[in-house]
């Protein structure tokens, strides 16, 4: 083996060991946890944010992932769980995955709920076989201080991004580019 696929292989093995330490404990009870933590985010997410309530009510779906773990060591990816709500129900569930190169290094967990503003853009999700996060959304990332009002948010995107509760060591959390898969639980 060279040196160069040698140092290749260690960065790969780091970057998974570091992305598995930071563990989503979602094992056993699968659905019941996932949901109980959709409930504890939006609770979070409604107290501590008002305005979002404004986008929850003119949404038509929401995909609530509440727990995103995030890691790099030159090499990086993050992955979660979460349910997709419409009507106040969960109807289907869905992990995050998303694969990064470039300078980087650290850990960082954050939630994100991804309001669904039109009947189109919610049955484009759901009928696709792997969503991927793109240019088609506009983006309300809140850092500790800020207030998110739905008010300074355009209503014309078909799918609005809240990115909330960062906490860790590696600056800003995007969702672009994430790839989101139906599981069963």
């Amino acid at each position: 083996m060279t040196i160069s696929n040698r140092r290749t292989f260690m960065i790969g093995l780091g970057s998974a060991g570091l992305l598995a330490a930071c563990d989503n404990s979602m094992r056993s009870n699968g659905a019941a946890t996932i949901d109980a933590r959709v409930d504890s985010t939006l609770e979070y997410l409604y107290s501590n944010y008002p305005g979002t309530t404004t986008l929850r009510d003119k949404s038509v779906g929401m995909l609530v992932m509440p727990l995103i773990t995030k890691a790099g060591f030159g090499v990086g990816g993050s992955y979660g769980r979460g349910a997709l709500r419409v009507g106040g129900v969960t109807v289907d569930y869905y992990s995050s995955a998303q694969a990064t190169f470039g300078l980087q290094i650290g850990a960082q967990q954050y939630a994100h709920v991804l309001f669904f503003m039109t009947n189109e853009a919610l049955a484009s999700f759901r009928n696709s076989p792997g969503w991927s996060a793109g240019a088609d959304m506009e983006y309300a990332i809140s850092n500790r201080g800020e207030n998110l009002s739905a008010e300074t948010m355009t209503s014309l995107s078909p799918v609005i991004a809240v990115v909330f509760g960062q906490a860790g060591l590696i600056a800003g959390a995007t969702i672009e580019g994430t790839k989101y898969t139906r599981i069963i639980p």
